[in-house]
């Protein structure tokens, strides 16, 4: 979602505030624009589509000044136009923002008439700002006047003619830090953006608000107190933002599973003993009942988690879609463990269920990528997954740390319960060590599947299947490809077929089977024998065995490794990124920047 950036420096600024919107391109958008404040003037320029648009801008046009924003945006008030991309201008002052203003309307129809340029709900807070200014207001009154009005979710940046050292932001359901440098201040969504300022940031909690100074920062809590937010110091980020020898982010982050996955592990296995190291004050034995919330694909490796909670811990799981979760009036025990799951720990939907959660005296963990995000402040429980920076959309590298650190979890309740020994618990804690040398032997299959990729591009719909904890990757599956390349998909459990989407099936049709050798293959092979009797096309995801036994009944066949049931859903879930990103190049899409989507969606 949106993304932010602010610098008041000794310097100018307008080079560095859009190599700082370059880096947070990952983040998805579809305009941008910076606004400078240069001899008590503001001076803005935008430019819907890429930032390359923005930047043939401001070389027919230049604008600079030692104080700038910057903004990317993901339209959701008004269409992704030139005038509805941000900065928005109102009188004395220039505004960015990330979120929903969930009652300007109410805001703008209180506003002395004046004249608008855009669709958005962002353009009514610089207005407001900017009358409290006509009032008499100072600066810093007029800013702390609006935000009190303000309800939804908002990260602002703002400048203000007359203050034309300061740059005001503030944060209420949207990620926001401030960066620390010498004689120089930074504002970024993450930390990404600041990378190659400062390394040194200061991330504002719920309701902060602050002023920015050459020298300094002052930071004001919901009650307009004064505050101290700690200094955090995020090393290794700007390396991350470099695709090396890939072609693509994606690419490159399929490839890092191996590392990854290994960094997961040692955070939550002791190697030396084969034990779990579980969360301090996780303890399973006083649960009844696990409930895992999440969106995209952080719900799918829930799904996955249920399986192996309920197979091996014995533990009842209820997995659920963060957006609906909380207002259905879920039944909730003060005995059951909610587990909220998010890549960057500030999905909106997701953090509202962790609040509706602590509300009603649940446990709360969160199983997040960044452990400075706001969910793995609120929650009793944090618990990272070690994934690093995931910069391409489409979840590669955060999915399989979420699933290995959940599968880790499982085997941790289990021997809590007693539901198994050390032994079995040793056994387990093997199985889960050797998945960095399983995903190294299954990326070797990637010419194979790059080669399987050119029969899907004709393709207008595609079908996965899959029984048990297979249902998640084929769910993962079909949600890849139509991420990335725009083809129709869906997953679904392969004895559903028959309940349905068999009347889609005709000739060529594509259709994804995934199914390893286990207690259920020969059920899924009855199923695809069934869509292959239609004329369907049918690839065979599975390992040695299972491609001896189904040798004729499959057009085309992937072989991965042999893995436990355990460790099987991460394995073929290599082979479905694969598929995704072999297709998507053939078709020649964005494939780290899909159309339509954003890497964190933080509004509801």
């Amino acid at each position: 979602m949106c993304g932010i950036v602010g610098i008041i420096g000794r310097a100018p600024v307008s080079d560095r505030l859009v190599s700082g919107l370059k880096r947070l391109e990952y983040r998805g958008y579809d305009s941008a624009g910076i606004a400078v404040i240069n001899d008590d003037t503001v001076h803005r320029r935008r430019a819907r589509g890429k930032i390359a648009n923005l930047e043939a801008c401001l070389n027919d046009d230049p604008i600079d000044g030692h104080s700038g924003i910057a903004h990317t945006r993901w339209a959701t008030h008004g269409a992704p136009t030139e005038t509805n991309a941000h900065p928005h201008h109102a009188g004395r002052v220039a505004l960015v923002h990330n979120g929903i203003i969930e009652n300007y309307a109410d805001i703008r129809e209180a506003l002395p008439p004046r004249n608008y340029e855009s669709d958005t709900d962002t353009e009514v807070a610089a207005h407001l700002i900017d009358e409290a200014l006509k009032n008499g207001q100072s600066p810093r009154e007029a800013f702390a006047a609006a935000l009190a009005q303000f309800r939804g979710a908002y990260a602002l940046g703002v400048l203000i003619k007359g203050a034309d050292d300061e740059i005001f932001c503030a944060r209420h359901g949207s990620p926001l830090a401030i960066g620390l440098g010498d004689g120089e201040m930074y504002l970024g969504s993450d930390a990404m953006a600041l990378a190659p300022l400062t390394s040194r940031l200061i991330y504002l909690e719920e309701g902060d608000w602050a002023i920015l100074k050459r020298d300094g920062v002052e930071i004001f809590d919901k009650t307009n107190a004064p505050v101290d937010r700690p200094v955090t110091d995020v090393k290794g980020v700007d390396e991350v933002a470099n695709k090396g020898e890939y072609a693509h982010f994606m690419l490159k982050e399929i490839y890092e599973q191996p590392e990854t996955l290994a960094r997961t592990l040692s955070h939550y296995l002791d190697l030396s003993e084969m034990r779990v190291d579980m969360p301090d004050g996780l303890d399973f034995s006083e649960i009844d009942r696990v409930i895992i919330v999440a969106c995209g694909t952080a719900f799918i490796a829930g799904m996955v988690a249920k399986y192996m909670f309920e197979q091996i811990a014995a533990i009842p799981v209820d997995i659920d879609i963060a957006s609906e979760f909380r207002y259905r009036d879920p039944v909730l025990s003060p005995k059951s463990l909610m587990i909220v799951v998010s890549q960057s720990g500030e999905t909106a939907d997701t953090l509202a269920a962790l609040r509706y959660a602590k509300q009603h005296g649940l446990t709360t963990a969160a199983l997040v990528n960044v452990m400075t995000s706001t969910m793995a402040r609120e929650a009793d429980i944090a618990m990272p997954i070690k994934a690093g920076p995931e910069i391409g959309v489409a979840s590669t590298k955060a999915f399989t740390s979420q699933t290995c650190a959940l599968a880790a979890l499982a085997v941790g309740a289990a021997f809590q319960t007693g539901r198994i020994d050390d032994n079995a618990a040793a056994t387990h804690c093997r199985d889960l060590a050797s998945l960095p040398q399983r995903v190294t032997e299954a990326l070797s299959s990637d010419t194979i599947i790059a080669k399987t990729a050119k029969g899907l591009v004709t393709a207008r719909s595609a079908f996965f299947l899959g029984r048990g904890a297979m249902v998640p990757i084929a769910l993962e599956g079909a949600l890849k490809l139509k991420e990335i390349s725009y083809i129709h998909a869906e997953g679904y459990a392969a004895g559903e077929l028959k309940h349905g989407p068999i009347a889609l099936i005709e000739d060529g049709t594509p259709v994804i089977v995934i199914a390893p050798d286990d207690a259920l293959y020969e059920k899924t092979v009855s199923n695809l024998q069934e869509v292959a009797a239609r004329g369907a096309r049918v690839i065979l995801f599975t390992d040695p065995k299972g491609a001896a036994a189904a040798k004729s009944l499959s057009d085309d066949i992937v072989v991965l490794p042999e893995a436990t049931p355990l460790t099987a859903p991460i394995v073929q879930a290599i082979g479905q990124q694969l598929l995704a990103y072999y297709t998507a190049v053939e078709l020649g899409t964005d494939v780290d920047q899909p159309r339509n989507l954003a890497k964190s969606v933080t509004v509801e």
